[in-house]
């Protein structure tokens, strides 16, 4: 394992590549415990990379680099989550476009489980953002690029229907949310999830261009009579693993 660039360098290192030192598109791909799951990142080579917030375990092949938010020794439940560590590595390995795959609870009955959204805003009140800026007097504007969810949408079509333009709603975890939570925040957006607002405010932070795409496994709890507890969100995961192998499939072909 050898030692790499402070964060600020790296962040120097993006703009340059961004401004044309390379060609060549590089992709990092942020995603949970599906492909822990998934077989179809077995072969990619394991590496560590150290940045100034801990280590970061990746996955890669090529110009793409996998990283799985929960963490691949223990994983770690998503407000334990070192956020700042994983988007500080993709920064320092030079990653600018990073693509990430989230799952999420349906606040709205029209979005059953196993539909796959975009998600192009998000509401974060519960917990604060996770930060670089701890000891200067400044923030990131909030945003989500999605600069390729255009091209990924194109490409996927017919075989995946992705639904643009969604408003996710980020809570801390990691218990689900009450059925009254509920209630208050499906007014506020489209789907629930509890990683994706931290990790678009860190991508815009550090200068990384931040595409959502989401996974409805779940109606919310209490929507359309669910009663939602981990057990049964553990198999809902899993019965979508097909749909998950398939669609990074896809995005390797459609990105590569």
């Amino acid at each position: 394992m050898q030692n790499q660039p402070g964060l600020a360098a790296s962040f120097r290192v993006v703009i340059a590549i961004g401004d044309g030192v390379s060609r060549r598109m590089k992709v990092a791909f942020l995603s949970g415990t599906s492909i822990v799951n998934s077989t179809l990142f077995a072969a990619w080579e394991v590496k560590t990379v150290e940045t100034p917030h801990g280590p970061v375990t990746y996955k890669t092949k090529g110009d793409f680099a996998l990283i799985n938010r929960h963490g691949y020794a223990f994983p770690l439940p998503p407000h334990s989550i070192n956020y700042r560590a994983n988007i500080a590595a993709l920064a320092q390995l030079g990653y600018q476009d990073v693509v990430s795959l989230n799952s999420v609870g349906s606040l709205k009955k029209e979005l059953p489980p196993g539909t796959f959204v975009s998600c192009s805003d998000y509401v974060g009140l519960q917990q604060g953002p996770a930060t670089f800026f701890d000891t200067e007097l400044k923030g990131g504007a909030p945003g989500i690029a999605n600069n390729l969810i255009p091209k990924i949408i194109s490409g996927l079509a017919p075989e995946f229907m992705i639904h643009p333009g969604k408003i996710y709603v980020q809570m801390r975890g990691p218990r689900f949310e009450t059925k009254a939570e509920i209630k208050i925040v499906q007014h506020w957006g489209d789907v629930i999830g509890m990683t994706a607002a931290h990790e678009a405010d860190l991508c815009t932070e550090a200068g990384l261009r931040y595409n959502s795409l989401a996974l409805i496994d779940n109606y919310a709890n209490g929507l359309e009579g669910t009663e939602i507890d981990f057990a049964k969100f553990k198999d809902l995961v899993k019965d979508n693993q097909a749909k998950v192998n398939r669609l990074f499939v896809r995005l390797l072909e459609i990105l590569g």
